[in-house]
């Protein structure tokens, strides 16, 4: 047995070879894993695979996966969890730059072969290696995207990066966390080549074997490197992270930032100073919650377990923002789709919003115009017969709704799915005019559907589990996060959204300036203020979701929000709301008063996090977990935080209660604590039984 034969018999992830031209093929097959991930074995095995090259190096090495997803995906993010200290973090850190620096030491050209994602660790390996050759597939991406998890590269990828592309486009990389289309990649330098799949092996054997000059810095990205641009490009920089996020809550970006101001002049200590630097930013709370909010990405993703169910064709019925938006995606992403309303007039707008989805995300002219194929006007409603799923997403009115499921349940296949995206009514009202009640599922979507990440799959208490299994495969075959979610008024996100915009109407009416409110909750850590998300959602969905809480759980609705919906400002959809808009854009008033009541920010988030302790006590999601995963991908609830159940445990029960009675003594008992507070400290008060929540709901309405 020689010694590649050797190492391939002791190593489970990877497997090494030679061809006909002495060129060596290094392949990485995780095991038990859909996807190559840099655990800490690999990364052992590697370096022992490397050590068996140096001792017999072939005349060439090519770095591929042996598997169809893609490259590598990354560092294994789970074992980050297991790390207790910054010591132990860094001697990890420096352990895969140790390895990484070994492949690159190799005295022979080294190919890292790319058929696919290629990301954070995974591209710093493909950055360590000599040369880069890319599928040319829309699908396929590049990118740093560790300040998502709120660290940055660590294997070497903060030196390597601003070595190969300039401080410009690698700084890019990092701060955004945005991934790169093949053909971008080659334009900035990140790859050598861009081949389609059923060439890659050759043309990484042409590559190893005549091997290109290794790609050099420009002149201007010299200059950019050099002792006297390095402060002034930072500083440049740092103000534009500034507009996004705050560096108390996201230190990551900045760290990237004084790590190349500060170091690159000096690539060898750069190295080390990116280890210390990962190795802290990995025991902040903020990279702790943000690795808790991809695992529970990966939980949302991983509900969607039924294989069986394989939609090719979706019908939607109401060609408004919402169906329109929702049909359009589902053309975008591969599905047949037929948009159904009453005339063509009401199509058109929908299509052409379509078109110009398809063009943006796109962007190559035949991909645009196959997603426009696949999106075709349906005024007769012929799809219905053929379709795997139907979508209802008429205005809310239920006797609407009930009419419109007694005319399709006849013509519908066996199999198909029958949903409704309403956004308030509750299933069980909806599905008695069926015939089979049990199939009716909610695909709640969220505005912009092109943006909004989540799509609640909700059931009633007769709803099949099959329906609702059908429903998760469905919303991840369309790259939507699916989360199961009891029926109930307002269901999760609009449960726990409604009551904090509506206390900023309040807020706003005793006279704290807008622009304050908004600025107020952005400080904290939202995407945007909850005045300007109360306009972009329109003031008469506020209006009508507001009703059905007040019929619900007794919520007064501010006046001057029914006095805005009677004179038609909406918000941005008529270009007057609580702001006025200009091109999509709000126009905020400097307010004379620009300071903030104390109590302003708990008077915001409290009613917003008690809504979610209410949501639990009540079982409309099934543990906290899910419900933290369902607001922040539903609300943009400041990621940092984990969510709001976890920033209520971080920030401690005791004090979220007593912070909730104080309010409520002096603004009202909708900031009574919920039940579920006092179960979480252990008291003699137990959550309510699911089924009979509503009937003690105390959930400060």
């Amino acid at each position: 047995m020689d010694e590649y034969q050797a190492m391939n018999h002791q190593s489970h992830h990877w497997h090494l070879t030679t061809d006909d031209d002495n060129i060596g093929w290094l392949g990485l097959d995780k095991v038990d894993s859909s996807a190559n991930v840099l655990s800490g074995s690999v990364m052992s095995e590697l370096n022992d695979a490397l050590a068996v090259i140096e001792a017999r190096p072939p005349r060439a090495l090519i770095v591929h996966s042996m598997k169809e997803s893609g490259f590598i995906a990354g560092a294994d993010v789970n074992e980050f969890t297991q790390l207790e200290s910054e010591d132990q973090a860094y001697e990890m850190i420096r352990n895969g730059q140790r390895v990484f620096d070994r492949l690159e030491a190799l005295k022979i050209p080294t190919v890292a072969l790319i058929n696919g994602f290629c990301l954070g660790g995974g591209l710093e390996l493909a950055l360590a290696c000599d040369h880069r050759i890319v599928v040319d597939e829309d699908s396929a991406r590049l990118g740093l995207p560790e300040v998502k998890l709120g660290i940055h590269p660590g294997f070497g990828g903060t030196v390597r990066s601003t070595y190969l592309v300039g401080p410009q486009a690698a700084l890019d990389m990092m701060l955004t966390g945005r991934g790169l289309r093949p053909r971008s990649a080659k334009k900035i330098g990140l790859v050598d080549q861009v081949v389609p799949r059923r060439h890659l092996q050759r043309a990484a054997t042409q590559m190893a074997l005549n091997p290109p000059p290794k790609k050099k810095l420009s002149a201007r990205d010299k200059t950019m490197n050099s002792g006297i641009m390095r402060p002034i490009v930072a500083r440049m920089s740092q103000r534009q992270v500034a507009r996004k996020a705050r560096k108390e809550h996201y230190p990551a970006p900045y760290a990237i930032i004084d790590l190349w101001k500060e170091y690159a002049w000096e690539p060898q200590l750069m190295y080390d100073k990116e280890a210390r630097s990962i190795a802290r930013l990995m025991m902040t709370p903020a990279s702790r919650n943000l690795v808790r909010v991809f695992q529970l990405q990966d939980r949302l993703k991983g509900l969607a377990s039924n294989r069986d169910f394989k939609p090719r064709h979706v019908h939607v019925i109401g060609a408004g923002v919402m169906g329109g938006d929702i049909a359009a995606w589902c053309a975008l992403r591969g599905m047949t789709v037929t948009l159904q309303d009453r005339e063509p007039k009401y199509i058109g707008p929908a299509m052409k919003r379509a078109h110009e989805l398809f063009k943006k995300k796109l962007r190559q002219t035949h991909l645009a115009q196959a997603a426009a194929d696949r999106l075709m006007p349906d005024v007769a409603g012929e799809g219905v017969d053929n379709a795997d799923v139907i979508i209802e997403a008429i205005f809310e009115n239920t006797e609407a709704k009930q009419a419109l499921y007694q005319s399709l349940e006849p013509r519908m296949k066996p199999d198909a799915i029958l949903a409704t995206n309403t956004s308030s009514i509750r299933l069980e009202e909806l599905a008695t005019v069926l015939h089979r009640p049990e199939r009716l599922i909610g695909l709640h979507f969220f505005n912009p559907v092109a943006k909004m990440p989540l799509v609640e799959v909700i059931h009633g208490d007769g709803t099949d589990p099959l329906e609702v299994e059908k429903g998760l495969a469905f919303a991840k075959k369309i790259g939507r996060l699916p989360l199961p979610c009891r029926s109930a008024p307002g269901f999760v996100v609009n449960r726990i959204l409604f009551p904090y915009m509506i206390e900023a109407m309040r807020i706003g009416s005793e006279g704290v300036p807008l622009t304050v409110i908004d600025r107020t909750a952005e400080k904290f850590g939202m995407p945007m203020g909850p005045v300007e998300l109360a306009d972009t959602v329109g003031l008469d969905v506020c209006l009508h979701v507001a009703n059905v809480f007040a019929k619900e759980f007794g919520m007064e609705i501010p006046k001057r929000l029914s006095e805005m919906v009677e004179r038609k400002e909406l918000g941005k959809k008529t270009g007057r709301g609580f702001y006025v808009w200009k091109k999509g854009k709000p126009i905020k008033p400097k307010a004379q008063n620009e300071s903030a009541p104390a109590d302003l920010t708990d008077r915001l988030l409290l009613p917003f996090v008690n809504e979610a302790a209410a949501c639990l006590r009540e079982g409309i999601v099934e543990d906290a977990d899910l419900l933290d995963g369902g607001v922040i991908f539903g609300t943009g609830f400041a990621p940092f935080t984990g969510g709001p159940l976890q920033y209520a445990r971080d920030r401690g029960i005791e004090n979220i209660m007593t912070r909730l009675n104080d309010l409520a003594g002096r603004y009202g008992e909708r900031f009574a604590p919920d039940d579920y507070w006092a179960y979480l400290l252990g008291s003699d008060a137990a959550p309510d039984d699911q089924s009979d929540a509503d009937a003690h709901d105390t959930d400060g309405h």
